[in-house]
């Protein structure tokens, strides 16, 4: 069983619903898949899997203030850029986009050589799945994320009982999406995605973006300068692509816009329940819960009834019969000898959001802890002793003192942390594994 999780080790911010390129986990926990290459065992992300056809509900025509922006040259130092956007105009016009509209759209967007680099440099990053969860469920993300729930209980409430998703669900998407709102990004979107889209590489993903993007701006929801997100085009507080808002969005507030960017998520969070709802999610049921697997079992991906599983020897992590929520799997993610998880339907229901059983564990996960629940219980094979929250914040704080660049002390070991390990590693003649184990830490402070 294939069991590394792969994360693309790029800057910025993490990616919207379901399906493109991630960014590190030192400031998110949306790792990359790329459009046509979606599979179960790697960390997706979500920008973002194909819009269904789900209709939002119909927005204002355009934005008031288009009246006076009739002709705006776009400023840009890429002079095949600048012959782009003419050619492009045309198909936005094909597309029913105003040329007021796209004129104000594209008044500011230049060329971004940065977002280009960042495209091209998405080196992969191999992580476990214990790592990935020690990202995922750390302390302070759980910590966050019942802060978050408290600060916004009246909100996240009311989103429940509309949608019927629970609300430490839809708070633990939150919290590894934008790290509860903190890390949104502010990459000026319309310039990030016409630059994609004129590079190429994916040109045709990503002018359909730029379309949906438009609409969004005709729509009313928001203006131009606003629409801000990650360089490959994530947006919001539980970052959604272009193409999903338009899909899924919805104005749970009732001002008019559905507004993901504000400082009050409460748009970008109703519609996240709006969208695991309009896949099947079933409040009541687990995601999915710890369970003990008899040595010698091959459960293999046979779906039955706890109860049935209960009569071969399959149990909670507590020694009883899981309740007969519905037919469930059983998942293993690191093999028979790491830790083993009974999975329903809502599991699948959160891989729709992001197609990976690590992404999917990790938000079923927090959201347990969010709400009070214990750690998984069983150990992961890592082959080396591991560190506790604080040293892994302490070999952090070794590593940056030794003048390797790390941004933050934050006790997540993602592709920054790992590869400063390596080099220290390599510096002191020992295999560079990049793992945080004691051993490194011993390594750090006598060295």
């Amino acid at each position: 069983m294939r069991i590394n999780v792969l994360v693309a080790a790029v800057t910025g911010t993490s990616i919207g619903i379901s399906a493109l390129a991630a960014a590190p986990v030192e400031t998110s926990l949306r790792p990359q898949v790329r459009p046509g290459t979606m599979t179960t065992d790697a960390v997706v992300v979500s920008i973002d899997e194909p819009v269904r056809s789900l209709r939002p509900v119909a927005r204002p025509a355009v934005l008031r203030g288009d009246d006076a922006m009739d002709v705006v040259k776009v400023a840009t130092s890429n002079p095949a850029f600048d012959r782009w956007i003419k050619g492009f105009r045309g198909r936005a016009a094909n597309a029913g986009i105003s040329g007021r509209t796209f004129d104000r759209a594209f008044r500011d967007a230049q060329y971004n050589p940065d977002v280009i680099k960042k495209d091209r440099n998405q080196a992969e990053f191999k992580r476990q799945i214990w790592d990935y969860l020690d990202s995922a469920t750390s302390p302070p993300r759980v910590e966050g994320g019942q802060k978050a729930l408290r600060k916004h209980k009246r909100a996240l409430t009311r989103i429940e009982q509309t949608y019927g998703v629970e609300k430490e669900v839809v708070t633990a998407v939150w919290g590894l999406e934008s790290y509860y709102g903190t890390r949104k990004g502010d990459t000026p979107l319309i310039g990030a995605l016409a630059t994609l889209a004129f590079d190429g590489r994916r040109g045709a993903f990503f002018e359909k973006q730029l379309i949906a993007a438009l609409k969004i701006i005709q729509s009313g929801d928001v203006a131009p300068r606003n629409m801000t997100g990650s360089w490959a085009g994530a947006m919001g507080h539980t970052q959604f692509i272009p193409t999903s808002y338009l899909a899924y969005a919805v104005d749970f507030t009732g001002d008019g816009k559905r507004d993901i960017w504000s400082d009050d998520p409460t748009d970008a969070l109703a519609s996240t329940a709006a969208y695991l709802k309009r896949f099947g999610w079933r409040k009541g049921m687990p995601w999915g819960v710890e369970v003990r697997v008899p040595k010698g079992s091959n459960p293999g991906g046979a779906k039955r009834m706890p109860s049935d599983w209960a009569g071969r020897g399959i149990v909670g992590i507590d020694g009883k019969p899981v309740r007969d929520y519905g037919v469930a799997r059983i998942l293993q993610p690191a093999g028979p000898n790491g830790a083993s998880f009974m999975i329903f339907a809502n599991f699948d229901v959160i891989k729709r959001y992001n197609n990976a059983d690590a992404y999917a564990i990790g938000v079923g996960h927090l959201s347990d802890r969010i709400k009070g629940g214990p750690e998984i219980q069983a150990s992961w094979p890592r082959g080396y002793d591991p560190l506790t929250f604080e040293q892994r914040m302490e070999v952090q704080r070794l590593l940056k003192r030794k003048g390797y660049p790390l941004e933050k002390i934050d006790g997540i070991i993602g592709p920054n942390s790992g590869k400063a390990i390596r080099h220290f590693q390599q510096s002191v003649g020992v295999k560079p594994d990049g793992h945080p184990s004691k051993k490194l830490l011993k390594l750090l402070k006598t060295r």
